[in-house]
């Protein structure tokens, strides 16, 4: 999708040196993945303490494939 936005040029310089990125497409798509990853961990995140599971669940178990 082509769109013309006006960016920051001291952040567009700063995210291009931070992030490698060669052009300022690769940098914008970089940080829009970057910002959906991390809204979905925090959402993640805020269901801390909220899920019960099963008195017997054992993760250990679960994690070492038995």
């Amino acid at each position: 999708m082509r769109t013309n936005i006006v960016l920051d040029e001291n952040l567009v310089e700063e995210g291009l040196r931070l992030s490698g990125a060669k052009t300022r497409k690769e940098l914008v798509n970089q940080a829009l993945r970057e910002l959906v990853e991390n809204r979905k961990r925090r959402n993640l995140l805020d269901l801390a303490g909220k899920i019960k599971f099963a008195d017997d669940y054992d993760y250990k178990q679960v994690r070492e494939g038995k």
